[in-house]
Order: structure tokens, then C-alpha cells, then sequence
């Protein structure tokens, strides 16, 4: 703390010096965020998109084949997974590590909180999207008729079920670099 002489009569005026020590403790914790996101996001997308099973009626010469890309809300999922790794990867990794060398970058922290709640909004459409799908791949509709795959498709179902808690994993990380960013942003 920095204090000044004062006058009789006059107030005093006590200024702080910033803790430099939070700021790059935010800057490594928002670069392992990113991190772990990029993993989880990826993986999600991975584990999605290779998902496939096929089973074999025994009764009759059928084949019936569980793909991911029959469903369109299971396509957006991957989309969505895929576009937030890269958005990750490409952009915010590098700016994280310069905030970490320079922690009073403050246009870029505001332009990275504005682009991870437009990517954190992404990903909760797709991870939403998929859930109502794997909900109805375990316990099916008997209003609709439509039956639970789950016991025929365990393979599918559990890497669906997988990349999903991926992809929610992913999405508390990103919501937690906002609120670090956030505090970051209120340090200066």
C-alpha cells in the first residue's frame, strides 16, 4: 500500500498496488479450462461421431444398423462439439497463453467473454438436442410408440451417453473461463 503525507486539514488518499499474483493465478487457471475443454469437447465429437453398432436378427437375415448421423440432433451435436474444439484451439489457447505474458490485455479478455458465451450457448443447443435423443434411446415414449433401443444397442447407447457427459463437462469449464475472465476483468 502507497500512502501519501497529508496536511492538516486535508484527507488522505489511499491507493492499492494490483496483486499481480491473482492475475496470473486466473490466467493459468483459464488456461487449463481451455485445456481440459478442448479435450472434453473433442473427445465428444470423436466418441459421437464414431459411434455405430449393428445387430443381427437371428429369426430372419436382417441387419439393423445404429449410426449416428441417422438423427439429425445427434449430426448438431458433433457439429457443435467439432466447431467449439476449433474455435478453442485456434483462438482462445493463444490469447490465454498471451494473457498469461501480459495479464493487462483487457479488449481481448472482453472479445473472448462476448465469443465463449456464443460458443458455450452452442454447445448447450447441441448437448441438449442429443440428451432428448439418448432419454428416448433409454427409456423410449409408449405415448408415441416408441420403444427403448438401449437394450439391443448397449454399445451405441453407452458412447452416446458418454459424449455426453463429455460435452456437459465441457460446457461448466467454459462457464467457468467466463467467470474467470469476469474477475480478471474486474482486477483493472
Amino acid at each position: 500500500m502507497k500512502a501519501e503525507a497529508v496536511e492538516p486539514g486535508e484527507a488522505s488518499t489511499i491507493t492499492a498496488a494490483p496483486k499481480r499474483g491473482i492475475n496470473r493465478g486466473i490466467s493459468i487457471a483459464d488456461l487449463i479450462l481451455r485445456g481440459v475443454a478442448v479435450i472434453g469437447t473433442f473427445a465428444s465429437a470423436l466418441a459421437m461421431g464414431t459411434t455405430t453398432e449393428t445387430l443381427t436378427i437371428f429369426a430372419q437375415p436382417i441387419m439393423i444398423r445404429a449410426k449416428y448421423n441417422d438423427l439429425p440432433s445427434l449430426t448438431f451435436f458433433v457439429i457443435a462439439n467439432s466447431i467449439v474444439c476449433g474455435y478453442l484451439v485456434l483462438s482462445n489457447i493463444p490469447l490465454s497463453i498471451s494473457h498469461f505474458i501480459r495479464r493487462e490485455a483487457r479488449i481481448t479478455r472482453i472479445i473472448l467473454v462476448i465469443f465463449d458465451t456464443a460458443m458455450v450457448e452452442l454447445l448447450t443447443a447441441g448437448a441438449s438436442a442429443a440428451t432428448v435423443v439418448v432419454y428416448l434411446a433409454h427409456k423410449g415414449n409408449a405415448n408415441a410408440n416408441w420403444l427403448a433401443i438401449c437394450q439391443q444397442f448397449n454399445n451405441f447407447c453407452g458412447r452416446l451417453s458418454g459424449s455426453l457427459v463429455g460435452s456437459f463437462a465441457s460446457i461448466i469449464m467454459i462457464m467457468l473461463m467466463i467467470i474467470a475472465s469476469a474477475v480478471a476483468l474486474s482486477r483493472h
